[in-house]
C-alpha cells in the first residue's frame, strides 16, 4: 500500500516553476497605473487576486485605487501560456518521491488557468492553491495556512519554495512554515532571517529539490 509522504511542500509558480509567455492581467494593470509598481501590485493583491470572479463592482474598486478609468480596463484577456524553466519537471518529480507537492500563488481570477497548469504539472503536483480560490494572498499567513489546514496539518509541516523575497520568504516564516529562496544568483536581502528562521537559498528548483531531499525523512527516501 502507498501512504503519503511525511513532508508537505509548496511551490511558488510565476518565476519559480517557469514564465508567462506575455503579459497577463496584473501586468497591464501595473503599467497602466500612474502609481509606483510595487503599491500598484500591492493594491492588486489585496483586492483583485483574492476574489474569485471579475465583476464590474471589483473592477471600479481596482481601476479607483490604482487611478485607472474604468472603461480601460482590459476584459477577456485570456491566461497568457505558461513556459517552464528547464529542468523544473525533473526537479518537480524529484521532490514529489519525497513530498506531496502543490502550488501556492498569487495569481487574478483571469490569469489562473488550473487546469493548463495541471497538464503541464501532471503527475507530480497533487493540487493547486490560487489566491482567488483561497482569498488570501502571500504574504498573509492565511495563505500558506490554507494549505496546512486542507491537508490538515500544522504549517511547522510545511515548506515553502519561491522566488519573492517578501511574498514566498517573508510570508512563509511569519506563517511558521520553512522556506527556500529561489535566488537565481541575487544577493539574500536579509541574512537575519536565514539564521533566525533556517531559511534556506538554492539557486534554482533543482537546488531546492536537493534541500527537500536532504530535508526528508529516511524512510520517504
Amino acid at each position: 500500500m502507498t501512504t503519503r509522504p511525511e513532508l508537505l511542500v509548496s511551490v511558488d509558480v510565476g518565476g519559480t516553476l517557469g514564465t508567462a509567455d506575455g503579459p497577463g492581467l496584473t501586468m497591464r494593470l501595473v503599467e497602466a497605473s500612474p502609481l509606483p509598481p510595487a503599491r500598484t501590485r500591492e493594491i492588486l493583491r489585496s483586492s483583485l487576486h483574492t476574489r474569485p470572479a471579475l465583476t464590474d463592482s471589483l473592477v471600479h474598486e481596482v481601476c479607483e485605487a490604482i487611478q485607472v478609468p474604468p472603461e480601460t480596463f482590459p476584459l477577456d484577456v485570456p491566461p497568457a501560456p505558461f513556459s517552464l524553466y528547464p529542468g523544473t519537471t525533473e526537479a518537480l518529480r524529484r521532490i514529489s518521491s519525497v513530498a506531496t507537492v502543490v502550488t501556492l500563488s498569487n495569481v487574478t481570477c483571469v490569469d489562473a488557468d488550473t487546469d493548463g497548469m495541471r497538464r503541464l504539472l501532471s503527475p507530480w503536483v497533487s493540487d493547486f492553491f490560487p489566491s482567488c480560490r483561497i482569498g488570501h494572498t502571500k504574504p498573509d499567513r492565511r495563505a500558506f495556512q490554507a494549505v496546512t489546514d486542507h491537508f490538515h496539518t500544522d504549517p511547522s509541516g510545511l515548506i515553502h519554495v519561491g522566488d519573492d523575497w517578501t511574498c514566498d520568504i517573508v510570508g512563509a516564516a511569519e506563517a511558521g512554515a520553512r522556506a527556500i529562496w529561489i535566488s537565481r544568483g541575487r544577493q539574500v536581502p536579509d541574512e537575519s532571517l536565514l539564521v533566525d528562521h533556517g531559511v534556506l537559498v538554492a539557486d534554482d528548483l533543482a537546488a531546492a529539490a536537493a534541500h527537500i531531499q536532504h530535508l526528508a525523512p529516511r524512510s520517504a527516501t
